[in-house]
């Protein structure tokens, strides 16, 4: 069994201050495991996947008005609707029950949440394994197959690939449509499979409008929408006035890369190593990864049109900090670094490299193993 320290220490917290705590991450990354761990006496448990649970909720104030203890409410983003209920009953003093919420959507996208709950909800964004989950030995296992469960503990790269293949025909067939992507199946797939090239890289949403025949709108929407549901991150870009010409659109990643490469058709280790994705692929494994370490406010990255980019921008307790991602036996300092260093006034550039050794190229920037990043403060320091 793996340990999941940090998450549950995290649901812990917000269930000491939070009268509603949301659980939230994409689908199968663990998110009613770690409800039932931190909370093994859960009083009344609702799944509204399940037509008997969501028949019992036809009258939600009706139904959870008179409940007492921990009530937890699974695949909330089925039910936007009880969320103004919630609010209502969060009020009450004294207070006879707590909520638990679990669901495979941001609040971005369940409408009227973040309004519905302001002040009263505690929110934790959970993701599959992390590489400090897992550990060091699996590190290749990890990024190869990603971090859901159920592909991670696979017994083979063959199970792992199939269930990862899987998962994505559920999600195209079952949840996106939900959301309102109305392309037919095989078309939504093509969709996903081009993202997938795009990975590392500015999003350019005419290319793909092109190429399936959609209006830019769409393919942005849809871009929207598979970041609401965790699958893919957004990297938007940071402005500052610099009187420079600095790029305004974003860089997308795939959250799991276990699902990129499966969208790529990446099946084993050396399929990874052979292919021409093995780059960018490496540079968002350690982006999710130093992300989650560091648990940053705000995430961005930097680039400008002369050429200067720093891969990852973050602040951290009011300061912000740069992160290079190279890929190179011993890396050295470059124009970017010292153009960012100056026009930004970063506290601090870390570059992380798969070395093993720790160097500093400035008394403003260090070379730093990535091993050596498993643990923020480490990081950042």
């Amino acid at each position: 069994m793996i340990k999941r320290p940090g998450v549950l220490q995290q649901i812990k917290k917000a269930f000491s201050y939070g009268r509603v705590v949301a659980i939230l991450g994409p689908r199968q990354c663990g998110k009613t495991t770690l409800a039932k761990t931190i909370v093994p006496h859960i009083d009344v448990y609702f799944d509204l996947e399940d037509p008997g649970d969501s028949g019992r909720l036809a009258q939600p104030k009706d139904a959870l008005a008179g409940l007492k203890g921990l009530v937890a409410i699974d695949e909330i983003q089925r039910r936007p609707d009880i969320f103004p209920i919630l609010r209502v009953l969060a009020d009450r003093k004294p207070l006879p029950a707590k909520f638990l919420i679990l669901g495979s959507a941001s609040q971005s996208l369940i409408k009227h949440s973040s309004e519905s709950l302001a002040g009263r909800l505690a929110r934790v964004e959970v993701s599959g394994f992390s590489r400090a989950e897992v550990g060091l030995k699996e590190e290749e296992r990890h990024w190869l197959r990603g971090g859901l469960p159920l592909s991670f503990l696979a017994r083979s790269d063959e199970e792992s690939f199939a269930w990862r293949k899987d998962y994505i025909n559920s999600l195209i067939n079952r949840e996106l449509p939900y959301y309102g992507v109305s392309l037919p199946p095989v078309t939504i797939f093509r969709y996903w499979t081009m993202l997938a090239h795009y990975h590392g890289q500015i999003f350019t949403a005419s290319e793909i409008a092109r190429s399936l025949g959609i209006g830019e709108m769409t393919v942005k929407r849809y871009l929207d929408v598979l970041s609401g549901l965790f699958l893919i991150r957004q990297l938007q870009p940071w402005h500052a006035n610099l009187g420079k010409r600095q790029v305004k659109s974003p860089k997308i990643y795939f959250r799991d890369l276990g699902v990129l490469h499966c969208l790529l058709g990446i099946r084993t280790w050396k399929d990874l190593l052979a292919n021409p994705k093995y780059g960018a692929s490496w540079e968002g494994y350690v982006i999710e990864e130093v992300i989650h370490s560091v648990q940053p406010d705000e995430v961005y990255y930097w680039a400008t049109h002369n050429g200067a980019e720093i891969d990852l921008v973050f602040f951290k307790d009011g300061r912000m900090y740069g992160v290079e991602i190279k890929r190179q036996d011993a890396p050295i300092m470059t124009p970017s670094m010292r153009i960012a260093l100056e026009d930004l006034k970063l506290e601090r550039i870390s570059v992380i490299y798969p070395g093993e050794k720790r160097y500093e190229l400035h008394k403003k920037v260090s070379v730093i193993p990535f091993d050596k990043t498993m643990k923020g403060n480490l990081f950042i320091a």
